[in-house]
């Protein structure tokens, strides 16, 4: 539990380290980008929310409305942000990567490496095939999950099950950043966050907070990629400590 709360406060204190001096210029892409999508996830939510309710409730669960509409409230809710979110990251995957080195560069005191195009085409590259196999990971995921929340009575388990998907595949989204940075693939980012498993649910469940509050989650994308470096270090310098 401990470990849980140490993700968790890692991931709030990314607030802090996006405001440091020589970090600010790398938080504007990824905020306008992560703002714009939420944006665009929120009115598709307020124009077609009740609809897909009424699809998704039987009929003669119509005496529970009370209780099990705010639960698939919650489902409707986490897919949509699921879907905006793997957009947002997919997009923004190599300014969120240029991020993540120059907050790293500012806690290890390490000079970061300098960008020309030529360099900045292969991070392309490399995080957006990153990207494409996060979100295959996700798919292989979401068909059961999607498979639960439309069967009656099953599907009052659906929006608990959600939440734990959200928090495991945010840790594996944005500790993706620092760790590919290393040179580590997704297979090795799986393998860390196991490995790490109660302090990696912390920072995804803080990210879930996050993109779940109004105006906070349009920060959440970069917070959550200064968090995520933040916890890689300290696990890195603990582990070398220890060695």
């Amino acid at each position: 539990m401990f470990s849980y709360t140490k993700g968790f406060l890692d991931c709030f204190s990314g607030f802090g380290l996006l405001f440091s001096s020589g970090i600010k210029r790398f938080v504007i892409i990824p905020l306008i980008i992560n703002a714009g999508l939420f944006y665009i996830a929120i009115e598709l939510l307020r124009n077609q929310l009740d609809t897909w309710l009424e699809q998704l409730l039987p009929g003669w669960l119509s005496w529970l409305e009370w209780l099990i509409l705010p639960l698939f409230w919650i489902a409707i809710l986490l897919i949509v942000f699921y879907t905006f979110t793997v957009i947002a990251n997919l997009i923004a995957a190599p300014f969120n990567s240029l991020l993540s080195s120059r907050i790293e560069a500012q806690l290890t005191g390490k000079k970061p490496e300098d960008i020309n195009s030529d360099s900045f085409f292969r991070l392309m590259a490399r995080t957006s095939k990153s990207e494409i196999q996060k979100i295959f990971y996700a798919i292989k995921w979401f068909i059961p999950l999607l498979i639960i929340t439309v069967i009656p009575v099953i599907n009052v388990a659906s929006p608990f099950l959600w939440i734990l998907f959200a928090a495991w595949f945010f840790a594996l989204e944005y500790n993706d950043y620092p760790l590919a940075n290393r040179g580590h693939f997704f297979e090795d980012v799986k393998t860390y966050n196991r490995k790490n498993r109660m302090r990696s649910l912390g920072l995804g469940t803080a990210v879930f907070i996050m993109t779940s509050i109004p105006v906070v989650n349009f920060f959440a994308m970069p917070v959550a990629v200064a968090g995520a470096t933040k916890l890689t270090t300290k696990i890195d310098e603990k582990n070398k400590g220890a060695s």
